[in-house]
């Protein structure tokens, strides 16, 4: 039950920074995409379920907040999630850096998905050259943003440790 309230809170904090504090703060002109953030290592630290779960709902959530066809981002975030939470397996490395390319990676082709999405349901104008922008400026600013993120949830999903020491 902590586990389930600590990962709403998560999403709910998430959803509040993206459409107040980040949605004014840009690195040229992009603005970091914490619902991608959030879902892609809660994918990495819980699996796939938890990773398609935590997907849909923080989709739907933002899909909610937005003036465009619902479902996209739900849509887009769930099969991110899955996937990243499938990949979580083959991951053997203990490197700090994990998280930060899986970040990156995921969300470079969780934006271009979403683009072509959009684009295919005529919700999307833009040129390619200008997703593809947007797509790589996103990917780095959650890059950078994962040192700091990661910490946090990995201890939103741990859950309290034992202080006993027992010695036989």
């Amino acid at each position: 039950m902590r586990r389930f309230v600590g990962i709403t809170l998560v999403i709910v904090t998430a959803l509040v920074l993206q459409s107040t504090v980040f949605s004014e703060l840009r690195l040229f002109g992009v603005r970091p995409e914490l619902m991608f953030l959030v879902t892609i290592l809660l994918a990495l630290l819980g699996g796939p379920s938890e990773g398609a779960i935590v997907g849909f709902v923080s989709g739907m959530a933002q899909d909610f907040m937005l003036n465009q066809p619902k479902g996209i981002t739900a849509l887009t975030l769930t099969l991110l999630g899955y996937g990243v939470g499938m990949t979580r397996q083959y991951i053997v490395s203990p490197s700090p850096l994990v998280p930060t390319a899986v970040v990156f990676i995921g969300t470079l082709a969780g934006t271009v998905f979403y683009v072509v999405v959009a684009y295919l349901l005529g919700a999307y104008d833009g040129t390619a050259a200008f997703a593809g922008r947007v797509a790589l400026l996103a990917a780095v600013y959650n890059a950078v943003l994962t040192p700091i993120v990661y910490p946090l949830l990995r201890r939103v999903t741990e859950g309290p440790r034992s202080r006993r020491v027992v010695r036989v």
